[in-house]
């Protein structure tokens, strides 16, 4: 969809204006409705990475024909790395261990500090933005394919797994999940993975490679029901008061209104949809369920963190999700925009189509 970038530039003003008095007049409350917003738009270009790296592993028709939309995704993320400065300015607003340690233990009140956890998250954008270069300037040598993409997906894997503790789950310094980074990193693969699918097919159109992206989407989704299900009944099961409570919180006051909506549309509906044949090889269907899975990254943005912070305005903060939403959405697609055009000159997107590799097969 094509947007004049002179009514792009005055959504992006008057929503960022509306942030700034938001963040005046109600800090904590539009700090918590921005994280959100960030975080279900954030994790596109960052769970992308790791698709990208899997591309330059398992090589297909329909991953080479991905790649200048990998390129535009993962190219974004300097700016997704500055969009992410309101929360650091506001960070003791949401996160009680960053505002005031002296309850926790030793460790966790140094790991907390401010400054380290400002410095960490520097290093997280460093590495990320860094591993978008290496993979493309690896591209067409396929020695330094593999070991870009192989060293990359053990940084990346270990990364997010960090920055999810970091900015998700120490919301609730109390709470411990040992499976938590899985959690985000499976949240940031799936919201990667249905943005690229679905810009390659609105880019393309192509209807052959509609049942590789189908087979892709469909396993990642499995990943992410999977990851969730054992949380549940590792933590469940074990009764311990300090996790449980995670999941009564999330459970009354309306949010079990909205896991059920997240557990339909993530995963019943997509499962079921996927079993047909005619569905997969859809490319319009394959478009609807990917439009679907990154709307649903919001609901489990918005479960995983605002009934961790308390104090919110309700009003307040879904004026300002929706203000975030307008911000980020105009800055991410201005910058992806301009990364794909420049990718286009270069190599025109839908001519990149499958080139023999030793030990490949085409499909």
């Amino acid at each position: 969809m094509k947007i004049p970038g002179g009514a792009r530039n005055v959504v992006a003003v008057v929503s960022g204006l509306v942030l700034i008095v938001g963040f005046v007049v109600d800090t904590r409350s539009t700090t918590a409705a921005y994280l959100v917003a960030w975080s279900a738009l954030g994790a596109i270009p960052i769970g992308a990475l790791i698709v990208f790296m899997t591309s330059y592993l398992v090589r297909r028709r329909w991953t080479e024909t991905l790649h200048p939309i990998f390129v535009a995704t993962t190219g974004v993320l300097p700016v997704v790395a500055l969009t992410f400065i309101p929360v650091l300015l506001f960070m003791k607003e949401i996160y009680p261990a960053v505002a005031d340690g002296s309850s926790l233990p030793p460790f966790k009140a140094s790991w907390f500090m401010p400054w380290f956890f400002v410095l960490r998250t520097v290093v997280y954008f460093l590495i990320w933005i860094a591993l978008a270069q290496w993979l493309r300037r690896a591209w067409r040598n396929d020695d330094a394919m593999v070991r870009a993409a192989s060293v990359g997906s053990i940084l990346w894997t270990l990364t997010v797994s960090f920055a999810g503790i970091d900015w998700l789950e120490s919301l609730e310094p109390e709470f411990h999940s040992s499976i938590y980074g899985l959690i985000v990193l499976s949240f940031l693969l799936v919201n990667g993975t249905a943005f690229v699918i679905a810009a390659g097919l609105l880019s393309t159109r192509q209807i052959g490679p509609s049942r590789g992206y189908s087979g892709l989407l469909l396993s990642v989704l499995l990943l992410w029901c999977y990851l969730h299900a054992m949380q549940y009944i590792v933590i469940w099961s074990g009764n311990i008061p300090k996790e449980v409570t995670w999941y009564i919180a999330r459970s009354e006051n309306g949010w079990q209104f909205v896991l059920a909506a997240l557990s339909f549309g993530q995963f019943v509906f997509p499962f079921c949809a996927m079993l047909s044949s005619r569905v997969r090889s859809d490319p319009n269907w394959l478009l609807a369920l990917c439009g679907l899975t990154l709307a649903m990254r919001w609901l489990e943005a918005a479960i995983l963190i605002l009934p961790a912070i308390h104090g919110l305005s309700v009003m307040v903060t879904v004026a300002m999700m929706l203000a975030a939403a307008l911000f980020l959405c105009t800055i991410f697609w201005l910058a992806f925009d301009t990364v794909l055009m420049r990718s286009e000159e270069r190599e025109p997107l839908g001519a990149i189509w499958w080139r023999p590799h030793a030990g490949t097969t085409a499909r």
